[in-house]
C-alpha cells in the first residue's frame, strides 16, 4: 500500500515570517529615521527661524531705546535711514498713531492680523512698492509711550523657501530609506525562505522513504548552518535509530522462531506420545523451559525499558562498593572452583557511590558471571576498584578470548552476539542491561585488551550525599 505524502506549499512572500519580521524591522527603522529627520529640521530650519526673532528683538529694543532719547523726530529719522541704506527688501518697518495709521515705514498700511500674546504676527506682505506682494512676514509688535506702535519685521520668503526645501529633502530622505529598508526586507525573506525551503524539500523526502537524504550545507558558519548541521546529526541519529530497531525486530524475530518452533514441536509429540501412552513428562518440562526462556527475554526487554526511563532513580542511596562487589565473589565463588578458576577482588574499603544497590549488583553480575563463561579452566578472573578524581573505576579482568577490537561498541546492543549462529543459550540482552544501568548512574563502561582475554572498565561518579 503506498502512502500519501502531504507536501507542504511554500508560503507566499507576504505571508512568511521572515518578510513580517523584515517589515517590523522597517517600520521600527523607519521611526527612528523618522525622529532622526524631525531632530535635523528642527535643529536647521528651527534655527533659523528663532535667529530671525532674535535679530527682530534686538532692533526692537534698539529702536525703543532710540525713541526714548530722540521721541518720534528722531525714530523716524532712524527709520527712514535703515530703510534707505537697505540693500534688500527683506527688512520690515512700520511706525503707527494709536490709530495704527502708518507714520513711516515700507507698509502701505497695519496688519491686520491679530498679534499673539508676545507681540509676534505672521501676515502677507502688501508694500508700498508694490514688490514681493505674494512674500510672507514675521514681525513683531511693540507700544511706545504716547499710544505709538512700533512693527519690525523681515520677509521670510527666503525662510520659507529654505524650510520647504529641507523638509522635501527629508521627505524624500524618508521616502527612499523606507524603499530601500522594504527591497532589503524582500531581497532578505526571499534568501531566507529559499533556504528554508531547502530544508522543507528534504524533510519531504525524508517523510517519503528517504532516510538516506541530508540538508546540503551552504559551506558557511551561520546560523543556519549550524542548525543544518544539528539538523543532519539528529536525521543521523534518528536513521541510527531506525536500523537499530530494525536489527533489533530481526533479532528478535529469528531468536524467538526458533524455541517457538521446539516448543511447537514438542507439545505435537506431547499429542502423540499422549495417545500412544508413552511417557510424556519429559516433554512437558522441555516445553515449560523453552517457554521460561520466552519470558526472561521479553522480562529482560521490559526491565532495560524501566531502567532507561529512571523511574528507579527515587530508590538511590549510599552504597559501599567494596561490600557488593565482596557479597558478589563470595556468590560467583563455588562456581569459579567448579571451573578450577583463580577469582579474586583488590577493594579498597569504604568506597562509595549513590546509586540502586540491586541494580548494580545484577550489572557487575551480569559482568562478572560473562568473564567466569567464557575463562577457561585454570584461568584467572580478577577484580579491582581504583578511586579518580571525582569518579570510581571497578575493573573486571579475565583470561578468556576476548572481544575483537571492532566488535567492543556492538556488544552492548540489544540480541548482539559474537556468535553468528546464535546456537547457543543466551538472548543477547545480558549487557544491554549492564549499558543501562551504568547510564542510568551517569557512569562509563569501556573495554580493552587484557593479553590475553578482555578487561572491563566500569567508571562511576562519587558523591558523598545522597
Amino acid at each position: 500500500m503506498v502512502q500519501d505524502i502531504c507536501y507542504v506549499r511554500p508560503p507566499k512572500l507576504f505571508q512568511s515570517s521572515t518578510f513580517r519580521l523584515a517589515l517590523v524591522y522597517m517600520g521600527i527603522f523607519g521611526t527612528s529615521v523618522l525622529l532622526l529627520l524631525i531632530f535635523i529640521y528642527w535643529s536647521t530650519a528651527g534655527y533659523m527661524l528663532r535667529q530671525t526673532e532674535a535679530t527682530i528683538e534686538a532692533e526692537i529694543t534698539g529702536l525703543a531705546e532710540q525713541y526714548d532719547r530722540s521721541g518720534l523726530p528722531g525714530l523716524s529719522k532712524v527709520i527712514r535711514d535703515r530703510l534707505a541704506r537697505q540693500a534688500n527688501d527683506t527688512v520690515i518697518y512700520l511706525l503707527a498713531d494709536a490709530q495704527l495709521k502708518p507714520i513711516i515705514g515700507n507698509l502701505k498700511q497695519w496688519p491686520k492680523e491679530v498679534p499673539t500674546e508676545q507681540g509676534w504676527l505672521s501676515f502677507g506682505l502688501d508694500r508700498e512698492d508694490k514688490k514681493n506682494d505674494n512674500h510672507q512676514g514675521l514681525a513683531r509688535v511693540f507700544q511706545l509711550r504716547d499710544n505709538f506702535y512700533l512693527l519690525v519685521g523681515r520677509d521670510i520668503h527666503d525662510l520659507e523657501e529654505t524650510q520647504s526645501l529641507i523638509r522635501e529633502a527629508l521627505f524624500w530622505g524618508l521616502l527612499i530609506t523606507v524603499g530601500l529598508a522594504l527591497a532589503g526586507g524582500t531581497m532578505m525573506s526571499r534568501a531566507m525562505m529559499r533556504r528554508i525551503e531547502i530544508i522543507n524539500t528534504t524533510c519531504q523526502q525524508i517523510m517519503g522513504g528517504e532516510l538516506s537524504r541530508r540538508i546540503p550545507h551552504s559551506g558557511g558558519e551561520d546560523d543556519f548552518d549550524k542548525l543544518v548541521d544539528n539538523l543532519n546529526l539528529m536525521l543521523d541519529r534518528i536513521e541510527d535509530l531506525m536500523l537499530g530497531v530494525k536489527q533489533v525486530t530481526n533479532n528478535i524475530a529469528h531468536d524467538l522462531r526458533t524455541p517457538l518452533t521446539r516448543l511447537r514441536r514438542r507439545l505435537d509429540m506431547l499429542r502423540e506420545s499422549s495417545s500412544a501412552g508413552e511417557n510424556s513428562l519429559e516433554l512437558l518440562d522441555q516445553a515449560i523451559v523453552e517457554a521460561d526462556g520466552l519470558l526472561l527475554t521479553f522480562k529482560a526487554l521490559l526491565r532495560i525499558s524501566e531502567i532507561e526511563t529512571g523511574s528507579r532513580i527515587r530508590e538511590f542511596e549510599s552504597i559501599d562498593v567494596a561490600q557488593l562487589l565482596n557479597d558478589l565473589i563470595e556468590f560467583y565463588e563455588p562456581l569459579s572452583e567448579d571451573r578450577r578458576q583463580t577469582l579474586s577482588c583488590t577493594c579498597s574499603s569504604h568506597n562509595s557511590v549513590v546509586g540502586d544497590r540491586d541494580l548494580l549488583f545484577q550489572a557487575f553480575s551480569n559482568l562478572l558471571d560473562n568473564a567466569i563463561k567464557y575463562t577457561p579452566a585454570e584461568g584467572q578472573v580478577e577484580l579491582e576498584t581504583k578511586i579518580l578524581p571525582g569518579r570510581l573505576q571497578v575493573v573486571i579482568r579475565d583470561s578468556g578470548p576476548g572481544v575483537p577490537a571492532d566488535m567492543r561498541n556492538k556488544i552492548f546492543e540489544r540480541f548482539f552476539r559474537l556468535e553468528e549462529s546464535r546456537s547457543t543459550p543466551g538472548n543477547g540482552l545480558g549487557l544491554s542491561l549492564v549499558a543501562a544501568i551504568i547510564n542510568l548512574h551517569h557512569g562509563q563502561i569501556e573495554l580493552f585488551d587484557n593479553h590475553p582475554g578482555l578487561m572491563v572498565v566500569v567508571s562511576l561518579p562519587t558523591s558523598q550525599e545522597i
